[in-house]
């Protein structure tokens, strides 16, 4: 029987939802309620392909180990980051009960992560160089009932709209957060300068934040983020540095969202954060153990949320902030002109 959650997909463990599972069931029948995708691109999460990157260097063994894991699994979930990615390409198949409102020839982004959809990839990712982050693929995926998905907008490169819909969560949660603590509240964004990290600096001006300020590890980047207008301050330090994060932010903020693609942040990102303030993490690189801890530790009294990668509206709401701020456009460019697609 179908399930909503995909739980028929599970091959093992039993038991588990298909995020959990070590191996999934990614036949391309679809089940009553599924949704079948031909795929064209998938997004690996920055996380992950940093893991990648360091660990086979680039290149053939980036693009062996992607197969190996999608081979094994039946899903891309980087074993030692657990995070995967996102996906767009062609609706190919919609079962009888789907709710997804999707109709075949539908050009699609998956906004749930690869670490839980079922996937077969056909092509041996022979147009993929294993240098950038979004892969050109041919293959299959699975959504489930209760999968999220967006229609690929027809105004903006394909490219560009899925780096956007990756990262859609954070602005949209970085928006609720700055509003619930009230007009002229400081803000602080650790990796201002990337993808998510320039859609929370937009979010938050519009939220009605006073202060907002970047954290960026280098002054070439601080130089791109101040010209993009998106912060008021832009400070440089090695977000796994608390103690430089602490002083280069000075006066903590009432929020702090981090950004960065690498362990170790969260202790700065406690110390930046004023008593009663809230950290948002975004990071598939956070210890959430070393969170915890480590604000105990500090005796900081600060709330901690995961961001999930879910709020309502957080599609559309990210590309219209990428739309309508030209300085997210210009690191956005930035960033792509950095890491081209093979």
């Amino acid at each position: 029987m179908s399930s909503p959650l995909g739980l028929h997909r599970v091959l093992e463990p039993a038991g588990v939802l298909p995020q959990r599972a070590w191996r999934l069931d990614a036949d391309p029948e679809p089940g009553v309620d599924e949704v079948v995708v031909a795929v064209e691109v998938l997004n690996l999460d920055a996380a992950s392909f940093r893991q990648l990157r360091e660990e086979h260097g680039s290149g053939a063994a980036v693009r062996a180990a992607v197969l190996g894991i999608v081979a094994e699994r039946g899903k891309m979930q980087n074993p030692v980051t657990g995070s995967g990615g996102m996906l767009s390409g062609t609706v190919v198949a919609v079962g009888p009960e789907s709710r997804l409102g999707l109709v075949v020839g539908d050009r699609v982004a998956s906004l749930v992560s690869l670490s839980l959809t079922p996937l077969r990839i056909t092509d041996g990712l022979v147009r993929w160089g294993g240098d950038s982050e979004q892969v050109p693929c041919a293959g299959t995926a699975v959504l489930f009932g209760r999968s999220v998905v967006a229609r690929l907008p027809g105004d903006l490169p394909e490219g560009v709209a899925l780096s956007v819909l990756d990262v859609c969560g954070a602005p949209a949660l970085t928006d609720r957060v700055v509003r619930a603590a009230g007009v002229g509240a400081s803000v602080c964004v650790l990796g201002g300068g990337g993808k998510s990290g320039s859609l929370s600096l937009a979010a938050a001006r519009a939220a009605g934040a006073g202060r907002v300020v970047a954290l960026v590890p280098t002054e070439g980047e601080a130089v791109a983020v101040r010209a993009s207008g998106l912060a008021g301050e832009v400070v440089v330090a090695d977000a796994r540095d608390p103690v430089a994060v602490a002083g280069a932010v000075g006066e903590p903020v009432d929020v702090t969202v981090v950004c960065v693609d690498v362990a170790g942040c969260e202790h700065g990102a406690v110390l930046a954060t004023a008593d009663g303030g809230t950290v948002v993490f975004f990071s598939m690189a956070t210890s959430f153990s070393a969170a915890a801890l480590g604000a105990e530790g500090l005796a900081a009294d600060v709330r901690m949320l995961v961001g999930n990668g879910y709020v309502p509206g957080h599609a559309e709401f990210a590309l219209s902030l990428y739309r309508g701020e030209a300085g997210v456009r210009g690191l956005f460019g930035a960033r792509e002109r950095q890491t081209p697609v093979s």
